[in-house]
């Protein structure tokens, strides 16, 4: 079997992943179960003549960044640009303060260290938004290897995407990738229309499209989780106001104006208000950890929280009950499940989310013979596998109140067939399932007939074509297209 070479932004080691959960335990397993590097930042940041010191172990390569790097690219274009972006969000996106230089740079860097540490037939894969140059670059270098992307993010409209002054060079990189995975069949649909539209991909009879002079294959693969990891959980005891009286609802999201945090206690507000005999008998449990607070969007939202949350307390409040239970801070991974398990509802309400495995987490949590409610946005990526938690618009206060009461409200009968529905549907698409699925569509790319290239004048007339993108724009924005997605992993 050929190595596996992992590429992140963030590469941790076993038991930091395991503790910090989502992509980094995803990426963690992948790494322990297969022969390969795991190369990517340490998370440190050095002077400019220590920053290609590269830092070697059995499974992993690491090197740091300068803090001007981190800075405008981490900071400034990864997440100041392409975060709200992809998230929908153009109102919080920076576009003028001219980060991408320092973006393109960075993946240069670490592209430059990764090449001698190569063999003919690794495997490449690289993850997320940071890194979307990263195979443009080591094609300049000379790489043939077949590497695939996987974004964990979800993909804006096509329209939403060519907000970006520089979308034609991101899709350029793209297409230097032999396989890029999404998360949905919807951000599969989105990301073809904006090929097709904006630089004017087509779709080829074998489903692949193809995009300025490469073919490339684009499908979906949700991600999952290690279900066993949440299987032996118990009721966790020790938790405020763990009364058998009192019904939990538990939100574990970081803190980001993407997971829609005012809006859940918003809403928990007007349950209380509009349902005054359930006061004193629920409580919401968020815990939201902070970061990237050098983002100037994310002490925004700190504040909002902190207003919303004192507001309620101090409106719903006694001396023995608390109505919000916020925590700004980290809780041991370990304890997640007991929390889980000890919660009769888990609102999980993004406004825009790639997939979001703490939906995933609940449900495996729960106790087979008296489970808890999902609560789930529509706006989730969860969403398209978990159709039977109780879908909300997040952004309808109303119908979201009384959505908590239909949960806090539900019949056991119900609560086990949802349960078992959601259960089986978190089981096929589990973190091993995701892995194998993409790595053997990789190796069936690998495995084809040499990369189809684009004969020399119909090169040179793309490029023309792609020149004039601009000027020709409003007739392509009419058309539309017959291909939604492409096949799903």
């Amino acid at each position: 079997m050929s190595r596996l070479v992992l590429v992140s932004n963030r590469v941790l080691d076993a038991r930091k992943a395991a503790q910090a959960g989502g992509m980094a335990v995803a990426l963690a397993d992948v790494a322990r179960e297969r022969k390969g590097i795991w190369f990517g930042w340490n998370g440190e940041t050095t002077q400019p003549e220590h920053a290609d010191v590269v830092s070697r172990d059995a499974r992993t390569a690491t090197v740091p960044l300068t803090l001007e790097e981190h800075a405008g690219y981490y900071l400034g274009y990864a997440n100041s640009v392409l975060w709200p972006v992809f998230h929908n969000r153009l109102d919080l996106a920076q576009f003028e303060a001219g980060y991408f230089e320092r973006y393109q740079a960075v993946n240069r860097r670490l592209a430059r260290l990764l090449q001698p540490m190569l063999k003919p037939d690794d495997l490449i894969w690289v993850h997320d938004y940071h890194l979307i140059p990263f195979a443009s670059e080591l094609r300049k270098l000379g790489v043939q290897n077949a590497i695939g992307f996987y974004l964990h993010i979800p993909v804006p409209p096509w329209q939403t995407f060519m907000a970006i002054p520089e979308h034609q060079a991101l899709a350029r990189d793209l297409s230097a990738y032999d396989l890029i995975g999404l998360q949905t069949l919807a951000d599969v649909g989105n990301l073809m229309r904006y090929l097709e539209n904006a630089v004017f991909g087509r779709i080829v009879p074998d489903g692949r499209i193809r995009v300025f002079d490469r073919l490339v294959s684009i499908a979906s693969f949700p991600v999952g989780i290690d279900v066993d990891d949440f299987a032996n959980v118990k009721r966790d005891t020790g938790l405020a106001q763990a009364r058998a009286a009192v019904n939990r609802i538990v939100g574990i999201d970081r803190l980001d104006y993407t997971k829609g945090l005012p809006h859940k206690f918003k809403a928990f507000g007007r349950f209380l208000d509009k349902y005054p005999q359930y006061r004193r008998q629920v409580v919401l449990t968020q815990i939201a950890p902070p970061t990237r607070e050098d983002v100037e969007a994310y002490a925004d939202i700190r504040q909002q929280l902190e207003s919303l949350a004192g507001s309620i307390n101090g409106r719903f409040g006694e001396l023995d009950w608390v109505p919000i239970h916020y925590i700004h801070r980290s809780t041991p991974r370990r304890r997640l499940g007991d929390i889980y398990r000890s919660s009769r509802i888990c609102m999980v309400t993004p406004l825009r989310d790639g997939m979001n495995l703490v939906a995933k987490e609940y449900v495996a949590a729960q106790d087979p013979a008296d489970p808890g409610v999902l609560i789930l946005s529509q706006f989730a990526g969860a969403a398209e596998e978990m159709t039977e938690a109780l879908i909300v618009n997040p952004y309808n206060i109303e119908e979201t109140a009384d959505l908590i009461k239909s949960a806090l409200e539900m019949p056991l009968e119900e609560r086990l067939a949802r349960y078992n529905a959601l259960m089986a549907a978190v089981r096929k698409s589990d973190a091993g399932a995701w892995a194998r699925s993409f790595l053997a569509e990789l190796e069936r790319v690998r495995n084809a007939d040499a990369p189809w290239e684009t004969p020399e004048p119909i090169r040179d007339a793309l490029e023309r074509l792609q020149r004039s993108a601009p000027r020709r724009l409003s007739k392509a924005s009419r058309r539309t297209s017959a291909h939604g997605s492409v096949s799903s992993g």
